[in-house]
């Protein structure tokens, strides 16, 4: 869940020289949380949630990961259930991505290209965690580290310890007022910060214009306006399954792109968009990612590693398998490994 904004603010990816061993293993969900941990945990996480929507709030943050620096300008606005956000790159190549509840429009000047497309979230990580899910207190555990400044404001110190080597874990200061997420590391199965991002400066409850911001996400003139097409279905009616399930990890939703409405670039040699599996522990996302097998562009089976996200790439039958997530590179093989495609 950490951070699609986050994928695109990293700049480098590393070839990992040496890949994780699999004796991560061991699918058997750990025991299950008490009561008494599940209601504290989530009650924390349901905090920092409405955080993220309630306040209005201009920042700076920044993302450190794999010796690479990013960092973007951020605008949040809420008036009752609705939410604007503006986010503008300041490294790399420039972008302005707008969000007014779940339509986010996407600009890219170098191309003259505007984007288009209905997404749930920005994934960025002030709203980091979408719920109070119940079930993330099966496989973290969860305990209080202390207080610290961060960007000027107050901030409780949270540590999320996964109870296996599935998934990575989390220190994370929340604004101690209201619960605002200000500084988040993400932790290897070690207990190395592998990724960092903060606010290197905030306001909070700024006074944002929503109409202002909602005016400029509409200005698309000049730009090729894009708009990509995701077709929801199941992996099932797609002919896909796993064979074993990954502990913790449940589905969350499947699309597919058209081929009509794919572009170029994303086509296979049949001319079909990918299909995109989604899956969440309630806190850290794997996504899978299937299309048609081309041997061009489909040379090499590779891993990767960028801060927190690993990608995995497979050759399975007639397809080309890409596995993207906020987990340990042991953890895709397991996904790979149970993937099935009945025919």
């Amino acid at each position: 869940m950490i951070s699609m904004i986050f994928k695109n603010l990293r700049r480098l990816a590393l070839v990992l020289s040496a890949l994780l061993a699999m004796n991560y293993v061991a699918a058997q969900a750990p025991a299950a949380a008490s009561l008494a941990e599940v209601r504290s945990l989530n009650d924390w996480l349901l905090r920092m949630h409405q955080a993220s929507f309630n306040r209005s709030y201009v920042g700076t943050f920044v993302v450190s990961a794999s010796g690479n620096m990013s960092s973007a300008k951020i605008w949040h606005v809420c008036e009752g259930t609705q939410q604007v956000e503006r986010v503008e790159t300041l490294t790399g190549a420039p972008r302005s991505i707008f969000r007014h509840n779940d339509q986010v429009t996407t600009f890219m000047p170098d191309h003259k290209v505007a984007r288009s497309e209905k997404r749930e979230s920005l994934g960025l990580f002030p709203q980091l965690f979408a719920s109070a899910d119940s079930r993330i207190a099966d496989f973290y555990k969860f305990r209080q580290e202390g207080l610290e400044r961060v960007a000027g404001v107050d901030a409780d110190i949270i540590m999320l310890v996964p109870k296996d080597r599935l998934r990575f874990g989390y220190r994370v200061w929340s604004e101690r007022k209201n619960g605002l997420i200000v500084k988040l590391q993400t932790l290897d199965t070690n207990g190395k910060v592998v990724e960092e991002a903060a606010f290197s400066e905030l306001q909070l409850d700024a006074p944002v214009s929503m109409n202002q911001l909602i005016q400029m996400m509409g200005k698309v003139q000049g730009y090729r306006l894009d708009k990509p097409v995701l077709v929801k279905t199941t992996a099932a009616a797609e002919g896909w399954t796993l064979k074993t399930p990954v502990a913790g990890f449940d589905p969350m939703s499947c699309y597919k792109r058209p081929a009509s409405a794919a572009g170029g670039a994303e086509k296979g040699v049949t001319g079909e968009g990918p299909l995109q599996w989604i899956f969440s522990d309630g806190l850290a996302s794997v996504s899978i990612f299937v299309e048609p097998f081309d041997r061009q562009r489909h040379a090499q089976e590779s891993a990767l590693s960028l801060g927190a996200t690993q990608t995995l790439t497979r050759h399975l039958d007639t397809h080309w398998i890409t596995l993207v997530g906020e987990v340990p590179i042991s953890t895709l093989r397991l996904f790979a490994g149970a993937l099935e495609h009945k025919k």
